[in-house]
């Protein structure tokens, strides 16, 4: 199996069909994993050609997103597609993300939200930029919209990560990965698309400051281990490219 894509939802019953029939475009591989939703996301899904894994009470993103990348590597894939099931990121970007992989096959690739940032709510933007200093710093190279959680993971970075889960930790889990990959040699590239930001969705499950504060309390025990790691630091600001560019 070439590719696969990996949606974790909780309670996404508004959207989740839909997203689900655009994905089935671009795969024949198409693995969702239920939450502990306590509203009807699963029935939504009657009828797709899907696979449906369920968790047996809400375990978090992190928990979710694991638990799906290592399904489709036991099916044989070669490199893993995730989204969020809000809406949120354009399926139709899915053959940009490949295109990309043929050409960085070791590389993770962000699908980076660095178009039309301004549709962005001001608090989560600033969040993201936070949190995207931190990841560089930490990781020991820029990388642009680290918390998107549009991406591709090629199955040689699934197969080196190996990362703790646990329900408070969710939305850590895609920062810690990339840092992780790191110390394998295992970098992203960034592949810009539109910010997508609905009206009248549902509240994101993303608390810009408490899983900041995760995400940094994560990265702060990790640079102290390693002595603050300057030659980190030096890396991912001398090599940050301008954003302007990317608009």
């Amino acid at each position: 199996m070439q590719s696969a894509v990996v949606i974790p939802i909780y309670n996404e019953a508004a959207t989740i069909r839909e997203l689900a029939i655009e994905v089935l475009k671009h795969t024949d591989a198409l693995i969702i994993v239920d939450d502990g939703s306590e509203d009807d996301s699963r029935m939504q899904l009657d009828g797709l050609a899907i696979i449906l894994l369920s968790n047996p009470q809400n375990m978090g993103k992190g928990f979710s997103l694991q638990r799906g990348l290592q399904h489709a590597l036991s099916l044989g894939a070669r490199s893993v597609i995730t989204l969020d099931g809000d809406a949120q990121h354009d399926p139709h970007e899915i053959p940009n993300l490949l295109q990309a992989a043929l050409a960085h096959p070791d590389r993770i690739i962000i699908a980076a939200r660095l178009k039309q940032r301004e549709n962005a709510p001001k608090l989560r933007l600033f969040a993201n930029q936070f949190a995207d200093f931190w990841v560089s710093w930490a990781a020991g190279y820029p990388v642009q919209d680290s918390q998107s959680g549009f991406r591709l993971y090629p199955s040689r970075a699934l197969e080196a990560v190996r990362i703790q889960v646990n329900r408070e930790r969710g939305f850590v889990f895609e920062s810690e990965f990339l840092i992780e990959a790191a110390q394998h040699r295992i970098y992203s590239i960034s592949v810009p698309v539109e910010s997508i930001y609905r009206e009248g969705g549902r509240v994101s499950h993303y608390k810009p400051w408490t899983d900041t504060w995760r995400i940094v309390r994560m990265i702060a025990g990790r640079l102290i281990r390693r002595r603050l790691y300057l030659r980190g630091l030096f890396q991912a600001i001398h090599l940050m490219p301008d954003p302007r560019k990317a608009d």
